[in-house]
């Protein structure tokens, strides 16, 4: 299944909300509710990502993680979370109840809250979850958060989401949040490293971004990006490779409304695609998604 042809998803903000507590959708994170089987779930997920992730994510990532009152003896307390969060970058962590409206979303993140999922997976899904839960919220987006440079630019991105919405032109908005924010590698002058959270989250998916040779690896491009559809079924067929995490000072401060005039003509790319002005850091196999048709 393609993205685009479902529904436009940004971690959160999409698709069937669920019953919130209050009218922004945050509810009481209900630390103390957790149960030592769903402590002991984080406690898997946790140790063998943070086993994995050394020389696989970026040095961003990983100094967030050393920053933040986070280990795997317990799900986090979102209070203690935004507490050196807000001291570091101004953003903090509300709880939310599942997946929350667009526009409540971008507001959330246009006002620097993140809006986290305050349930965790069971045992049995350790590998898979289409909705996001707390390890992912967590876990993959706050280290980065710690950034200053993410920070301001998940905020611009609640303020352009919302402008976006009103044009009718989110989902060539989401497309950026997905192969940044969720799916974004980075050239270290130590190798690629992983920034996003879609990816620093998956055990597998860390390894295959990265490792694999199925995968087309593309210097990112912002109207290539904003013309090209996404998975959400399956690791994904191409990653856009910022230069330096520097770069998204400039996406932060861009002027949309001339790319979304552009967008009205012109190709929608598949995942797979490859173009002759792509400049390419790694031509994929196309191995993997070959070998499993039934997920296209």
């Amino acid at each position: 299944m393609n993205a685009d042809n479902d529904k436009v998803r940004h971690g959160l903000a999409a698709g069937p909300a669920a019953a919130s507590q209050r009218a922004d959708w945050t509810v009481d994170q209900g630390w103390a509710a957790y149960t030592a089987e769903q402590h002991a779930v984080w406690k898997t997920l946790y140790e063998r990502q943070t086993r994995l992730l050394p020389g696989l994510a970026c040095d961003a990532f990983v100094d967030g993680m050393n920053k933040l009152p986070m280990s795997a003896e317990r799900i986090p307390n979102f209070e203690e979370l935004s507490e050196t969060l807000h001291a570091a970058t101004g953003w903090q962590i509300v709880a939310v109840p599942g997946l929350v409206p667009d526009d409540v979303f971008f507001d959330h993140l246009a006002n620097r809250r993140f809006p986290s999922g305050n349930f965790i997976r069971g045992a049995h899904e350790l590998d898979y979850l289409e909705e996001p839960d707390v390890f992912h919220d967590v876990f993959g987006h706050v280290p980065m958060l710690m950034n200053p440079l993410m920070a301001d630019f998940i905020q611009a991105y609640g303020k352009g989401g919302l402008r976006a919405q009103s044009l009718g032109k989110l989902t060539e908005l989401a497309r950026v949040y997905w192969y940044t924010v969720e799916f974004g590698l980075v050239q270290q002058t130590d190798g690629l490293r992983i920034y996003g959270a879609g990816i620093a989250s998956s055990l597998s998916e860390s390894r295959f971004s990265i490792q694999s040779d199925s995968p087309n690896r593309i210097a990112f491009d912002l109207e290539r990006v904003m013309r090209t559809n996404y998975r959400i079924d399956d690791f994904q067929e191409v990653y856009f490779v910022l230069d330096d995490l520097q770069d998204l000072l400039a996406l932060a401060n861009t002027e949309f409304a001339p790319y979304y005039v552009r967008l009205d003509g012109g190709p929608t790319y598949m995942p797979g695609d490859m173009l002759t002005t792509d400049k390419v850091s790694h031509r994929g196999t196309g191995n993997y998604h070959r070998a499993a048709p039934d997920k296209h």
